[in-house]
């Protein structure tokens, strides 16, 4: 995959490195210090501080994830939510109105709609599928658009070519969640937006050892980004920003296996008797599956499901596989299960939940790089004890 001067595979690696490498370290070391020596920098923004998010581990991670999506630079964060909320507070002002998709992760979905009008700002939620709807929801004073690459959880697939041209049109901000997707299978400056936002909690690190997020764009928006940031404290510690980088490197191969064994396995689960549905972009029968052909690189790692029998069935699932682990978050190398209805949208009242297609007994599914016939064989047995 060649997406600029050099293949993503090696930019991942290489990109942000310092030159030449210090005291000839071929891993970027940790600079586990708060305070830095002042050496004349012009401005309080260019001191050496981990709160500015500016210390060598954050710099070299800032390259390293511009470089991941052909993008101008980056920001790194304390957590996903920490760049979501920092960007949408940066960008929007007392009076200020926003799209966001309707079907967002939880805690985005939150945070939208019980702390932003605190702060005076409005919000529609949109269908991200309906193009021809988003203008009758425009205001004179609306200035954003927010969408997510692949939703949380039913991997719908929004019409993304339709948000970038009216976003331009318009003179909005857009904005993409594009954690489900990862840079490996989508990188959104590329098709025109404004900003990619990620929790590096996610695919990025892939080890399910840190929290994280990033902030990815022209520094026309991650500057004023990057100084919200430092004033409101969530910056990223050099350990977990160490993490971060050295996870980056292994992005490409093991989101590449993600995909080809999430593909398998969701062919397997969709043509068992036991399974209702199966929402995964890579299959035919997904609603999402062409624009998501048309979109992507890869289909991803991430799919939910629906088995027969309800709440009841979906716990007996939970309890029965023996290789996927029981809990929230995702991207890492173990596989991931959970129930949407007491985990990523336990927040989100039912009725809001089930408005959106989230059932109480959907599955969620995060595949990790277990072999692909292991996690056949395992959902198999499991599926035979519902």
């Amino acid at each position: 995959m060649k997406t600029g001067n050099r293949h993503l595979d090696t930019r991942l690696i290489h990109a942000g490195e310092p030159k030449p490498p210090i005291e000839g370290a071929v891993s970027m070391p940790i600079f586990q210090s708060s305070t830095f020596a002042a050496e004349g920098e012009p401005g309080y923004y260019n001191l050496k501080y981990i709160r500015l998010n500016n210390t060598p581990n954050h710099i070299a991670l800032h390259r390293k994830l511009a470089a991941s999506e052909n993008a101008e630079t980056a920001l790194v964060t304390a957590s996903g939510m920490a760049a979501i909320s920092t960007t949408l507070l940066a960008i929007l002002s007392v009076g200020d109105h926003f799209l966001a998709q309707d079907c967002l992760y939880g805690g985005t979905n939150d945070f939208i709609t019980e702390d932003l009008p605190a702060c005076g700002i409005s919000f529609d939620f949109i269908d991200g599928s309906a193009p021809e709807t988003w203008a009758a929801k425009c205001r004179p004073n609306t200035r954003a658009i927010l969408v997510e690459t692949l939703t949380n959880p039913l991997l719908q697939v929004a019409d993304l070519k339709a948000v970038v041209a009216f976003a331009r049109k318009n003179s909005f901000v857009s904005l993409i969640d594009n954690t489900f997707a990862s840079p490996v299978n989508f990188r959104p400056v590329e098709w025109g937006f404004d900003l990619s936002l990620h929790s590096g909690t996610k695919y990025l690190n892939g080890h399910s050892d840190i929290v994280a997020g990033a902030v990815i764009g022209s520094s026309t928006w991650v500057d004023p980004i990057a100084r919200k940031l430092a004033r409101l404290g969530g910056s990223l510690d050099p350990h977990a920003c160490f993490l971060l980088h050295r996870g980056m490197k292994t992005l490409g191969v093991r989101v590449r296996y993600q995909n080809d064994s999430a593909f398998k396995l969701a062919q397997f689960l969709e043509s068992h008797p036991a399974i209702q549905s199966v929402h995964y972009p890579g299959l035919k029968s997904h609603s999402g599956h062409m624009r998501a052909g048309e979109l992507l690189d890869g289909f991803g790692g991430m799919m939910s499901f629906e088995v027969k029998g309800g709440v009841n069935a979906a716990d007996r699932i939970l309890e029965n596989v023996t290789l996927p682990i029981s809990a929230p978050s995702l991207g890492g190398v173990e596989s991931l299960i959970t129930r949407p209805a007491i985990t990523s949208h336990a927040g989100v009242p039912p009725e809001e939940r089930r408005a959106m297609g989230i059932s109480d007994s959907l599955i969620r599914l995060s595949v990790g790089l277990e072999a692909s016939e292991d996690l056949m064989e395992d959902f198999e047995q499991a599926l035979k004890r519902v």
